[in-house]
């Protein structure tokens, strides 16, 4: 059998390339969703509407038909079920014709390019948004899921981006298509079709990684913080990925947990802190440094632990006398997890030693003493700080 996986572009048949037209003349047999298959219903093929890779891929290795044709919207290579499909189908005979994307059609509409863009699909996920649009000039969103458009300029709006620029596009490709365009704040009570995209244009974006921002940027209260210049040893020793998800340990005002923010955009960090005003400040700040993908809870450890997803990077900057629970419940979900922890006392060092040792991982101790300067009358004095010990490793075994 011969099979095509076709991207149909943005209005199913009007939107096929030439070559992808070819090929579903020649199909016996059509898969694809209901709006992808609903112009060749009286065609006298056999139209089968399917969703799951599993079940596709199941129909295609059954079918007696000498040409299959798999139908996905817009381009295959661009957020597409065609690429949890193409493994399925490995030893047969199968072609990619991509389509027209929904991302192609909009800037086209708009006259823009749009290979600086950033793309970021909510298509069924709850994905970040406030992050993404502060630090990148023009992002573009694939709606269609949970989060509407009104929804998206809403988190725009809590996290202090309320005035940057929007573009929404409705039904690309359609006679009735629609186009918006305003502030992120104009859009709050919008309502839109299922087929959406939105464009955010923020020229004030970040042009850089921000890396131990000044002390005095944070809400702070009466909360401890972690000082700036061990904020980015403490990031740097956990290689966070840009997808990565982080535990941040005995948050006290959040400002690791949103310089680790900063560097996993398209992941998660959840801040833990028994104490509620420490929770509340990293909320605070989150939304003050436009971190929307940060989840603050209250909650002793390791006992808060259990429902969170399994950490790739953890920071421990209070253990509450508990290091070895939560070991135990970061290496229970990933036994392979990254973890620093900050201690200020020779005690916590030895404890947060051991607990590396149990587990028979390699592991580093550093010690920061961080002096800066102040002004007193006409003269620059040195000022030093609590020298702070970082130990960091990775696990990769099970305790002993």
């Amino acid at each position: 059998m011969k099979i095509y996986l076709i991207g149909t572009g943005t209005e199913g048949c009007r939107t096929l390339t030439a070559e992808a037209a070819d090929a579903v003349a020649c199909a016996g047999l059509l898969i694809g969703a209901k709006r992808m298959l609903a112009p060749y219903r009286l065609s006298g093929k056999e139209c089968v509407c399917a969703y799951q890779p599993e079940e596709i891929a199941e129909l295609l290795k059954n079918s007696t038909h000498q040409t299959a044709a798999v139908l996905f919207s817009g381009d295959t290579g661009f957020f597409s079920g065609a690429k949890k499909l193409l493994p399925l189908l490995d030893g047969l005979d199968v072609t990619v014709l991509p389509g027209i994307s929904s991302a192609a059609a909009f800037f086209a509409l708009l006259g823009k390019s749009y290979e600086q863009v950033r793309y970021i699909s909510l298509h069924g996920a709850n994905a970040s948004v406030a992050v993404h649009a502060a630090t990148n000039p023009l992002c573009f969103f694939l709606l269609g899921g949970e989060m509407r458009a009104a929804d998206v300029c809403k988190r725009l709006c809590a996290y202090g981006l309320g005035e940057i620029t929007v573009r929404i596009g409705q039904d690309l490709g359609y006679p009735y298509a629609q186009l918006h365009e305003g502030k992120a704040a104009d859009f709050t009570g919008c309502t839109d079709s299922t087929l959406t995209v939105l464009m955010t244009e923020n020229p004030g974006a970040l042009r850089y990684l921000p890396s131990a921002i000044p002390d005095d940027r944070f809400q702070r209260g009466q909360v401890p913080m972690t000082k700036a210049q061990v904020r980015c040893c403490i990031t740097a020793s956990l290689n966070i990925r840009r997808d990565g998800i982080c535990w941040d340990i005995g948050c006290g005002t959040g400002s690791v947990s949103v310089e680790m923010a900063y560097r996993c955009p398209d992941g998660l960090v959840y801040a833990f802190d028994r104490d509620p005003e420490a929770v509340r400040l990293t909320s605070e700040n989150a939304a003050r440094f436009f971190c929307d993908n940060i989840i603050a809870a209250e909650g002793d450890c390791p006992d808060c632990l259990q429902n969170a997803p399994a950490p790739d990077h953890v920071f421990i900057g209070g253990s509450g006398g508990n290091a070895a629970g939560i070991f135990a419940a970061a290496a229970e979900k990933n036994p392979a997890a990254m973890i620093t922890a900050a201690a200020v006392t020779l005690e916590s060092l030895h404890r947060f030693t051991e607990c590396f040792k149990a587990y028979g991982a390699p592991y580093s101790v550093t010690q920061i003493a961080v002096t800066d300067t102040k002004q007193i009358g006409g003269y620059t004095m040195l000022n030093a700080q609590n020298p702070v010990f970082l130990i960091g490793g990775q696990l990769l075994c099970g305790a002993s």
